[in-house]
């Protein structure tokens, strides 16, 4: 997989992060908007988004949400509701805003397999031993185009980042 030692995840495109340090980049705690009220909110996008400079959207929750579904579940509400938000963010901003998903524990959970960057996400109990094509689900077979996010101060994964889903 390809990597990305630039900031560009900071505005646009759709990133994924769990390193600490990448959240503190963008955002702070108290910008960060729930996985509901990003749902919510896609039914109007606001005119200004409120992380790093009015260009980034922070959500937390996806990771508590998918443990809530069964797999069948979760992959049918990856496919249908959250990809069409994502696309909705995407319309609604041109591709000049960022939206970033915080995953904290997210490089446990989401793996890429080195022979096809496949990203799966990997499930908790009581379905631990079960794995969703996460990035099948969301961007298709575009694999090519996510990136894993290298901070400038280190050389290991603080996130993905995907300039456009389609």
């Amino acid at each position: 997989m390809k990597q990305l030692h630039d900031t560009v995840w900071q505005r646009r495109g759709i990133s994924w992060i769990w390193e600490n340090d990448a959240f503190s980049e963008v955002t702070k705690a108290g910008e960060v908007i729930s996985l509901r009220e990003m749902i919510r909110a896609s039914k109007n996008w606001p005119d200004d988004l409120p992380s790093n400079g009015g260009n980034t959207l922070v959500v937390a929750g996806l990771d508590a949400c998918l443990d809530l579904l069964s797999p069948a579940e979760a992959e049918e509400w990856l496919a249908d509701t959250l990809k069409h938000v994502i696309l909705s963010f995407q319309d609604a901003y041109e591709g000049d805003a960022a939206l970033v998903f915080w995953l904290p524990g997210g490089q446990r959970r989401l793996k890429v397999q080195t022979a096809s960057d496949a990203v799966t996400w990997k499930c908790s109990a009581p379905f631990g031993g079960e794995i969703l094509d996460f990035g099948r689900l969301l961007w298709g077979e575009a694999r090519e185009y996510p990136q894993e996010i290298i901070l400038a101060n280190g050389n290991k994964p603080a996130g993905l980042f995907h300039l456009r889903i389609t």
